[in-house]
């Protein structure tokens, strides 16, 4: 009798324990929390019109002259810009595409306070932003992981963060995605910002860096993407925007084949040798190949990219749709005074916005101008590029 009652006992707390839900294993816990980035910062979400605003600034290029009278003038208006075009945008995230200072320019105990000033109009603002780096940013007296380092310090909305130990190669340490939610409550992100370290300029020893995201990424970004897809559910569900200071080499040939009237906006630079400048010789060594790797592997395991989206040309502003992959390729806008400039190029921001969490929905874009004129207004949705009301495939 006794044993009977010990053996039912037993058996009711089996089937209580069994009936329970499974707790992850430590595999399961592993995914999760690489899935949650940012545990101690605010979530981020459309706004509750359903909306959501980027603007993007690039190529600012501060500390161009430190010694002289027009450096400290072209800073004074770059930062005039970021305040004054933050408070009239109005963005619910900022990205600032590379280039921030100009570090050939740059001494070891200048470079953290050219630093300084960009962040503060962005401290001010309390808007959450994210940073790529470009190849200004990597020189004698200063680097890439010194600019995160000391972003991530003095700015508690940045977004910005370093990759994982052995992903971006030398003078790369930015790798990163942000998650973008459409209601703070929901569980899965509808938006993610990729952010891809371009790398380029020179290291502490006056060594050039190559000038493109390096092969380790691309393992990096299946990693990423599996884990995304085994929690959140299938890529195509969710879109993606991403962002590097380069241009990567596939847009190089779409230069030849562009309108006025399919491809909107500013066409002042040639491309090859502002997009992927080649500072590390021979080029012929791998010529279009050099970010093949990284290439194949964004384009076949990031779903629904609206837009790659680089700065670097400082006179070009199209968006051109990349036959082979079938991805849309944007420039920035020239946002800083400092750096080579022309006069009928103006100063400003590229925005997007998201008007739904649907991916298949598409996003706008168009270049603002300091001076209030907005232009090259187009609305990206998968490999179609509109135009008012005409369509580029």
């Amino acid at each position: 009798m006794f044993s009977w009652f010990i053996i039912s006992a037993v058996l009711a707390f089996v089937a209580q324990v069994s009936a329970r839900p499974a707790l992850p294993n430590d595999q399961e816990s592993f995914i999760i929390s690489r899935l949650d980035p940012y545990p101690a910062k605010p979530k981020l979400s459309f706004r509750p019109d359903g909306t959501f605003k980027i603007s993007v600034f690039s190529d600012l290029h501060y500390g161009e002259n430190p010694a002289g009278t027009w450096g400290r003038v072209q800073d004074f208006n770059s930062t005039r810009l970021l305040t004054n075009m933050l408070a009239s945008e109005k963005p619910d995230y900022v990205v600032i595409n590379g280039d921030l200072i100009t570090g050939e320019s740059a001494f070891s105990d200048n470079s953290t306070k050219l630093y300084d000033q960009i962040m503060a109009p962005l401290i001010l603002s309390n808007v959450p932003f994210s940073c790529t780096y470009g190849n200004h940013d990597n020189q004698v007296n200063i680097s890439h992981i010194e600019e995160l380092q000391h972003e991530v310090q003095v700015a508690p909305q940045s977004y910005t963060r370093a990759s994982p130990s052995g992903v971006g190669g030398k003078g790369g340490p930015a790798n990163y995605w942000v998650p973008i939610y459409f209601r703070p409550s929901d569980p899965v992100p509808s938006l993610i910002l990729w952010f891809f370290d371009s790398r380029g300029g020179y290291d502490e020893r006056d060594v050039p860096i190559p000038d493109w995201v390096d092969d380790s990424v691309a393992g990096w970004i299946e990693e990423e993407t599996h884990m995304m897809n085994k929690v959140w559910g299938k890529g195509e569900e969710r879109g993606s925007l991403v962002f590097m200071h380069i241009p990567p080499h596939a847009v190089q040939k779409l230069q030849a084949n562009l309108t006025d009237e399919a491809n909107p906006g500013l066409n002042d630079d040639d491309l090859g040798e502002g997009s992927v400048q080649s500072t590390v010789p021979p080029l012929s060594a791998c010529r279009d190949e050099c970010d093949r790797v990284f290439w194949d592997s964004l384009t076949s395991n990031i779903k629904n990219v609206h837009a790659i989206v680089s700065g670097h040309d400082h006179g070009n502003e199209w968006c051109a749709v990349e036959p082979s992959k079938g991805v849309v390729f944007c420039f920035d806008k020239h946002s800083g005074y400092g750096g080579y400039d022309a006069d009928h190029w103006n100063h400003g921001v590229r925005n997007f916005l998201f008007t739904s969490a649907n991916a298949s929905d598409g996003v706008e874009s168009w270049i603002q101008y300091e001076t209030g004129e907005s232009k090259a207004r187009v609305r990206l949705r998968g490999s179609d590029i509109y135009v008012e009301g005409k369509t580029r495939q």
